[in-house]
Parts: C-alpha cells; structure tokens; sequence
C-alpha cells in the first residue's frame, strides 16, 4: 500500500511512461485493438464510480489528459514542433467522450505525429551533429530540464537545442578521456539504439501510456496495467529477483537510483546513493563497460541484474557533484534479497554528555513486514516487524540502553497491521489511525493490548522517503506526546490502492489488463490527513530534497490534504511543547559548534545545490574547474569524517 511501496510506480510505471517494452516492431502499421477501446470504457467507468476522489471524466480532464499524454511523449520539449502542439488541440475536449465511446485513437493520431518528428531528430543528430567541430571555448549553457521552456517553432531552433544536446554529450565523453573517434563511435552506437527503441514501441505500449494518463489524471497512485506490465509488476514484487538491490527510474536520458533497498548489494556498499545517475553497465571484473545514456529502462535494469554471485560494474555520476562531476566505478556482487536482509536492525551507540557515559540503542526498520505464508500456515514462529523489534528492545533494556531511537529513515511502508502493532508496543492502548473509504465511511484501525513493552526515552527518525505504515507510526507517536520525531518531512502517501482484474468486466479473446485504484486514505487520529503533508518533525534536520520535486506533493494531481473528525485518545506527558521548544534550541545551539553536525549541513547544501542545478556549462575549462571543486570538496569531506 505504498509508492515505492508497492514499489512500481517510479521504478517500474516510469519505465511504462517514459520508455518502451520490448516486443515484436510494428512500425509499418500502428492502430489500437478493438478491446483497447472496450477496455477504456470501463476503465473510465470504475474511475468514474470507484474512484476515491469521486470525479467524473469530463471536458477539464479532458484537457489536462490531453496535456500529459504530450508531455510523456516528449517531456522535455525536443521533438514536437508548435504546430504539432496546436493541432492536437482539436482533441482537447475530446477525450471524455471517445473514451466512452471505446474510442483510443487520439493516442496513436498523436504518436504517429511523435514518432514522424523523432525520426527526423535521429537523423539529424547522426548526419549533421555527430562528428562535427565544437568550440568549447564559448560561454554557453544547455538547459537540461525544459519542462518550462516554449516549444519551438521551427526546425531550426530544434537543430539548435540538439546542437547544444550533443556538444554537451561530446564534452562529457572528452572530459572522461575518450578521444575523438571514441566519442564518435559512442554516439553513433547510442543513438543507433534510440532508434531501435522506437522501431520496438509497439501499439500495446501506446495504449499503456494513453491510459496510464488517463488513470493518473485521478491521482499518481491510479494506474492501467497492460498484460505485459502486470507480468512484470508482479515479478517486481518477488524477492527472488537477483540484482544490486537499488530501485530506478528513468530521467532525462539517465538512469537514477530512486531507491537503495536495505540488505542488498548497492546499500552494503555504501557508495551507491539516492540520485545518482548511473551512465555504465560493465559484466565481470574486466568487461567492456556499455554506455547506457539514454537507454530505455528495462535494456539498463537487464544488464545489471543476472545470477547470484556474478559481478557487475557501474559507471555513476554521484548526487554530490551532478552531472557537471566526474564519473566513478564501482564492482558489485549480485545477491538476492532475503527477509533477513530486510528485517529490523539494533546496535547501541556509545557517548558521553560531560562526565557521564550514555548508551542509544537504536532500531533500523527498512519496512513493515509480516511473512503472511508462514503465518496462514500456523507456523508460531513466523517473522514480522512487531516481533522482531519487540525482541530486539528486550534485549536493549538488557543492556541498559538510556533510550532508544527507531529509524524510519527510507521506510517506504508495508503492513498496516504492523505499524498498529508496533505502536502498542509504545502506548497503553487506543487508536493508532483512522481509515476513510469512497462512501465516506471511517474505521479506526486500534491498538487494544494494555500493555507497555517501552516507557523510557524515544526518538523517531524520518526522511523524505518514509512513507504509508512509516507515517502512521510516527504520526501516532507525535500525537500521543509518546517520542520526539527527528529528521526531515515524510513522503505524504496516505492513500490506499486495490488491484482489480479487467477480465472481471470484459469477456474478450485478446488479453485485458488490471487496474490499480485509490479507494482509502489515511487520517491520524487528530483527523489530519498523512495524504500530500506528511509527517513534520519536532526537530527539523536540514534536507537536500525539496518537497517540489520529490514526495507526494511534488505531483499535481495528488489527493490534497485535508481533516475528519479526530478519534478520542489519551496524550501523554512525556513530549510536550516546552520539552520541543528546549530540544530545538540545544540543536540550534550545537549547530554552531558541533563539528560533525556542521559539515552534515554543508553537505546538504552542497547536495541541495547540485540537484537544483539544471544548466549544464558547453565551456570545457568551466566544466574542468567545476570537476576539480567537486573533487576538492569530496576529499576535504572525507578528511573530516
């Protein structure tokens, strides 16, 4: 019940959205299937009717459809021209009833149009900018996220925007030591493949986009999933699957790590973070490492999944110093990724406060998880989040811990059951979270074992990504005074998804596929919403997100935040507002003086910098200083840890 999550939507839907599956090449002839349009007709109905947020399909979503359909297709504004743009307008208040009418054929009016105009880039790009003389001595720039830019009216200012695309691309390549016919034939065998992604693009895949615009036009978590999209979802959600153990996504001709799973191979490492972008994939210690820019999704995830115990290698740009950085290498082993692996953690952390010496236990839970087949099956010892943090804070007091933290940090979610469990291990009793449906019924999901496992100190520590079950948790924690939340702003996912079977409505000889539908949201028991907000600490640590560009909120068609009524429970006294209050001074206080405390900000910083830059310097001695500052402020970094 959560984004990454159910773990699909940046690492897999994305793939949906901005990449096509592989599959038999249908360039000749591209027309949609009777049953797509069966299949938009009820999709749409079961939004219309089931949907939580109750809107209807009309001539307003129409346009915003109409919009993002153009926008997946061509999202930084490369290929279409502004003719083409105005001449989908025709469509724009359209696309209601087609859609009722079974009729897709905006999708592939406006693919062929897409399809027409990359073509001609291609072609372009491989006769007149590759290989040709660039002056890198000249003060220009390309804009690499043009979502806001105009779209251009002629040819000629395209060949200027790929003009500035390739000489960027050439200097990258110069700077990490390629010479001119290497660059040459990097290019060359990178844009060969472009083509040969669009020759792949099928007319299932235009129709998974279109819908998936459609659905997403509800909100993000509403999803079309085509036959073959529903194969590989539920393959994403097995842990037989063997990798490095990182979620990804694709962005602007990159390949980004959204997500570092707990147990794997890239977290072990610890040097494969959150937003670095991976541009090569090698086999073996010694193979030849491919250069991946600008591939499609799955082409980049096959090369660096494989058997368990293989190597692979990565050529990354890290987050810290950004595409303007240099590159690194890293060797990874593959592993699969077991329960074990992601089950929660302690450790104790040692410290003085003046003459006294302290003990922090601290709890690392990368999920709320519950293994539910040992569980049917009776097995009295089956394996779940409560279970495990419950023996692991035992044998904390045994060890005469003055407090202890649980790190929700990347917690992406899972069970609902647990994170109402795990908090009951914190409180006496009572609500934990509230549960409102379509028909705006609530149930309150309770706590009802009157016993206290934990009375002492606690910390909850959150991040960005702590998302669905984290936000529960913390958010009763905060609400019953019972510990301190610490960190950054939570994720803001407090909506819940169910999976329905389009064969369940349509009786047809070709495959449907399966629709992913928002139907609940989540409310604390105050009755604020986690939905768009989440969670605001009581101390708030510096963050390198912003909450424009990654969370819910980040998305325009989230479901807003909002309050019910609250659910009576008891507070306690253990946090309240003057304790806050004395808390945030001593941090503010130790900012000035804490070394380590001081470089984190700084890192941050530097890290805030980096991923909001989206100019890219054409100049070569720029870029070279740029690499060199990177490198200075790294090693300086690394001197004071």
């Amino acid at each position: 019940m959560n984004r990454f999550f159910l773990t699909f939507l940046f690492s897999f839907a994305i793939f949906l959205l901005q990449a096509a599956h592989p599959g038999t090449s249908d360039t000749t002839q591209l027309k949609p299937k009777p049953v797509y349009g069966k299949e938009a007709r009820v999709v749409s109905y079961i939004l219309d009717n089931n949907h939580y947020r109750k809107l209807q399909l009309n001539d307003s979503l129409s346009s915003a459809i109409l919009d993002s359909y153009i926008g997946e297709l061509d999202n930084n504004k490369t290929y279409f021209l502004a003719s083409d743009i105005k001449s989908f307008d025709k469509y724009r208040f359209q696309i209601d009833d087609l859609t009722r009418n079974e009729d897709v054929s905006p999708a592939y009016d406006i693919y062929k149009v897409f399809r027409k105009r990359y073509y001609e880039r291609m072609d372009y790009v491989t006769k007149h900018l590759i290989g040709q003389s660039y002056d890198f001595t000249l003060d220009e720039y390309y804009e690499t996220d043009r979502e806001k830019e105009p779209w251009a009216n002629t040819t000629a200012e395209l060949d200027d925007i790929w003009r500035k695309i390739i000489k960027s691309q050439v200097l990258s390549l110069k700077l990490a030591g390629k010479s001119q016919p290497e660059i040459e034939e990097a290019l060359h065998k990178r844009y060969d493949r472009f083509v040969k992604n669009i020759d792949q693009f099928n007319s299932e895949d235009i129709f998974s986009v279109y819908m998936n615009t459609i659905t997403e036009a509800y909100d993000p978590h509403t999803n079309y999933f085509s036959p073959k999209a529903s194969d590989l979802f539920k393959q994403s959600m097995s842990l037989s699957l063997e990798g490095i153990g990182a979620r990804l996504q694709f962005e602007n001709d990159f390949t980004k790590i959204f997500e570092v799973l707990p147990g794997g191979p890239a977290e072990k490492s610890g040097k494969l973070h959150v937003n670095d972008l991976i541009i090569g994939v090698g086999q073996g210690v010694d193979g030849e490492m491919v250069d991946v820019v600008g591939w499609r999704l799955d082409e980049v995830v096959k090369l660096i999944k494989g058997p368990k115990g293989t190597t692979v290698r990565l050529q990354y740009l890290p987050a810290e110093t950004g595409v303007n950085g240099p590159s690194q290498e890293l060797l990874l082993v593959r592993d699969k990724i077991k329960l074990e692996d992601q089950a929660a953690k302690k450790s104790i952390i040692n410290y003085q406060v003046g003459s006294r010496p302290m003990k922090l236990g601290v709890i690392s839970l990368p999920s709320f998880y519950m293994d539910f087949d040992a569980y049917q099956k009776g097995d009295p010892n089956y394996r779940s989040t409560t279970r495990d943090v419950k023996k692991l804070i035992q044998e904390l007091q045994e060890e005469n811990v003055d407090g202890i933290v649980m790190d929700l940090r990347n917690n992406g979610g899972g069970s609902l059951a647990e994170a109402i469990d795990l908090t009951g291990l914190f409180i006496k009793d009572g609500p934990v979270v509230q549960v409102k449906n379509t028909v705006n019924k609530v149930e309150v999901g309770m706590d009802d074992d009157k016993s206290v496992l934990y009375n002492g100190p606690l910390v909850v520590m959150t991040n960005r990504f702590s998302a669905s079950a984290s936000e529960i948790f913390a958010g009763a924690i905060q609400d019953y005074q019972r510990g301190v939340i610490t960190g950054e702003s939570t994720y803001g996912k407090g909506t819940v998804q169910t999976v329905l079977d389009l064969k369940r409505f349509i009786n047809d000889k070709d495959e449907v596929g399966e629709l992913k539908l928002t139907f609940q949201k989540f409310y604390r028991v105050t009755g604020s919403s986690t939905q768009n907000k989440g969670v605001t600490p009581d101390i708030i640590l510096p963050s390198a997100l912003s909450s424009k560009q990654y969370g819910e909120s980040s998305n325009l068609n989230a479901l807003p935040w909002d309050v019910i009524k609250g659910t009576p429970f008891q507070k306690r006294s253990d946090v309240n507002d003057k304790v806050i209050a004395s808390l945030n001074k001593f941090y503010q206080e130790r900012a000035k003086y804490d070394q380590n405390l001081k470089q984190y900000i700084n890192e941050t910083e530097d890290l805030k910098k980096s991923l909001a830059e989206t100019k890219i310097s054409l100049n070569e001695a720029k870029r070279r200083k740029e690499m060199e500052e990177a490198e200075k402020k790294k090693a300086m970094n690394k001197d004071l840890s």
